[in-house]
């Protein structure tokens, strides 16, 4: 596996092989196909961060599901916007790399 990008608390990999990605979580890896990583893109930009920054979401937590409700996750403010810089960079990396080869 290659790692692809690594942020404060995450770090993205893919496999050539299998053409899978992984992302660590520190306590758990999860496999996505491309697509099933677009759509937890997708998710995390849907993430209003404007409400846990002004006070309306009180508890400053998110709850997400991943991979078709396979794996339940909680985040805080901070690992949102962690995850939201890691899949960025991932994805900006993997443009790169599309360039390049």
């Amino acid at each position: 596996m290659n790692t692809i990008y690594t942020s404060k608390y995450f770090a993205a990999s893919q496999c050539d092989n299998s053409r899978r990605f992984y992302i660590d979580f520190g306590h758990k890896t999860v496999k996505f196909s491309f697509c099933q990583l677009l759509a937890f893109r997708h998710r995390l930009k849907s993430i209003d961060i404007e409400q846990h920054l002004n006070g309306n979401n009180a508890h400053g937590i998110e709850i997400l599901s991943l991979c078709n409700r396979e794996h339940l996750f909680i985040f805080n403010t901070l690992e949102i916007l962690d995850l939201l810089e890691l899949l960025n960079g991932t994805f900006a990396m993997m443009e790169i790399n599309s360039v390049i080869a």
